[in-house]
């Protein structure tokens, strides 16, 4: 069986949703049911015996794109727990972009981030390529870049808080820094952070690196950990828009791409292309009386 709840253009729900359930049929996976989320919000879902879960994606995407998605093989349910990338996902910027422009190199190392979010460079040299950079760059600029830069995605703050309100346990795990995730994860409400961590000496950035990197294997690690600490049977949610986010969202049980780059939206279970983040709280079929507004 395959649940598909999706959020799409009210004004031409009908007319793609007849298109896309005989598309299905002719594959031969027919919809049994589709209906308004159990919530009463503004998501359907379509429920279908059976079917290739990349193959029914391909086909949803078609016809309701721009839409936000999330396939399973069982009715969702509010995971146990919650794993998110930060940058780009739960905040509106890549931080060591915005740190770059301070060292008035932004666009040199804003080319490098974007190729390693591609997936067209090893991430941990293109990090250390990147951190290089900025070495000498006064360590005030990190204040100030949190300051003026930094804002938190629309709908994260009420996503992370509905989700703790439920009982999930939620943990923010980037390949950015501590010294932006920390002050990050404490406005948004996360209980964790593993990220990165800028070497810093007389005031200044070293353009060295301390401890071992958070990459796409911390990612899943973590993730992993996290579940295993719930026990076996313990849901999990996984958000990210990297190519470096992939081991994490393909191990989660709900693995969302969030205004993702190709291979990791192409990885995940679903996507979020139309809302903001408060859309998963609506894929999960929580009531928006439930929210808790951040």
């Amino acid at each position: 069986m395959l649940i598909a709840r999706l959020i799409a253009e009210t004004s031409t729900l009908a007319t793609n949703l007849d298109r896309a359930r005989a598309e299905l049929a002719a594959k031969g996976w027919p919809v049994a049911m589709a209906e308004t989320v159990r919530s009463g919000m503004d998501a359907i879902e379509l429920e279908l015996p059976h079917g290739d879960p990349a193959g029914v994606r391909e086909v949803l995407d078609r016809h309701f794109a721009p839409s936000d998605l999330l396939l399973s093989d069982h009715e969702p349910v509010i995971p146990r727990v919650f794993v998110s990338d930060m940058d780009s996902t739960m905040i509106s910027a890549e931080c060591i972009d915005e740190l770059a422009d301070f060292a008035g190199i932004k666009d040199q190392i804003a080319e490098i981030t974007e190729r390693a979010m591609q997936g067209e460079l090893d991430f941990e040299s293109a990090l250390r390529e990147r951190v290089r950079l900025l070495a000498a760059l006064d360590e005030s600029a990190i204040g100030e870049c949190l300051a003026t830069r930094i804002a938190p995605m629309p709908g994260a703050k009420t996503l992370v808080a509905t989700l703790k309100a439920k009982g999930c346990r939620t943990v923010l795990v980037t390949g950015g820094f501590h010294q932006f995730a920390d002050p990050v994860a404490e406005q948004l409400g996360f209980e964790r952070v593993v990220a990165n961590t800028l070497e810093v000496t007389g005031g200044k950035l070293t353009g060295g690196l301390i401890g071992p990197i958070t990459d796409s294997a911390v990612k899943k690690a973590v993730l992993l950990e996290e579940m295993a600490k719930l026990g076996g049977n313990a849901t999990s949610l996984a958000t990210g828009d990297g190519a470096n986010d992939i081991p994490m969202l393909e191990a989660a049980t709900y693995g969302l791409a969030y205004r993702a780059k190709p291979k990791a939206r192409a990885a995940a279970d679903g996507w979020i292309d139309r809302g903001d983040l408060t859309a998963i709280l609506e894929l999960l079929g929580i009531p928006r009386s439930e929210w808790v507004r951040g």
